[in-house]
């Protein structure tokens, strides 16, 4: 276990070092006022909305700056969640249930009526939550490396959230994002606690999945924290999980891509922003026979 605690530690020390892509501005930026929170956004480019939701200890550059210029033609929505980034805490748990609802006012603040929603590890299962608690708002979903159930992560990976403290991450760039960023950098602990508090305890959306009709793009990698059978169930949930050769194809997709770790995911953005844009525009899978 401590081997794993380390190699989560260095992982993240590495992959946020990484600058790949040139940076754009937004077009718009600010904060918005949203279930008590003052909620920091900003909007880039132009065309069919698309908004991300970043993952567990992130902020909108470490998780999103390097990417957001291979997302195109697309009006970008980029949020940084309760108590992360320069989105102060308020004296209220985090949940993916009220994160989710802070992204649904969110977008009534910046009046979008529904949009496509990208979520990344706890920004999965926020998104889970989107199309549960306000479909109406969601066209279709991307969730990349996220879970709609505790046990969809491996038992090890689960089993690791318990013991992570905020003294792990001393001096590394977790901690120096949100002392930069946070508008109260002494609560740093108090903040890592609470993000961990939401894996905690147990969740099962299952049923809740199972009922919504929103077509969903499951990313995750062969070497993920999600387990390949938590995906594997979801499209049989959706009505895949089976050979279209012989029927139709579900609504829904599912890619599990090669030599890709969990926080490795946001290093293959050329691999699956292809991917998504195909699902998110309809495009279906080419004929092999020529008229």
């Amino acid at each position: 276990m401590k081997a794993l605690k380390t190699s989560i530690i260095l992982t993240f020390i590495l992959i946020f070092q990484v600058k790949l892509h040139a940076q754009t501005s937004p077009v718009k930026a600010g904060y918005a006022p949203v279930n008590g929170l003052k909620m920091y956004y900003e909007v880039h480019g132009e065309g069919a909305p698309l908004v991300l939701i970043h993952g567990s200890f992130m902020t909108i550059p470490m998780n999103w700056e390097q990417l957001i210029p291979l997302f195109k033609n697309r009006k970008i929505v980029v949020a940084e969640m309760q108590g992360h980034g320069r989105t102060a805490d308020i004296p209220r748990a985090f949940s993916y249930e009220n994160m989710a609802d802070d992204v649904s006012e969110l977008l009534r603040y910046l009046k979008i009526d529904s949009t496509d929603v990208l979520g990344y590890s706890m920004g999965g299962g926020v998104a889970f939550q989107m199309g549960i608690r306000h479909p109406k708002q969601v066209k279709k979903l991307v969730i990349i490396s996220g879970a709609y159930k505790n046990d969809g992560w491996w038992p090890e990976t689960e089993e690791s959230f318990a013991t992570m403290n905020a003294a792990m991450f001393k001096g590394s760039p977790l901690e120096e994002a949100y002392k930069s960023l946070s508008p109260h950098p002494e609560k740093f602990e108090e903040f890592f606690t609470k993000t961990m508090s939401i894996d905690l305890k147990p969740y099962d959306w299952t049923e809740d999945v199972r009922k919504m009709t929103i077509p969903i793009l499951m990313l995750i990698g062969d070497s993920d924290g999600i387990r390949y059978e938590h995906a594997n169930e979801l499209m049989r949930m959706k009505g895949g999980a089976k050979m279209g050769d012989f029927g139709e194809m579900s609504t829904s997709r599912m890619a599990v891509l090669p030599g890709t770790t969990h926080i490795g995911m946001m290093t293959r953005a050329s691999w699956w922003i292809p991917m998504m844009d195909e699902f998110l525009d309809n495009k279906k899978e080419p004929s092999i026979f020529m008229e």
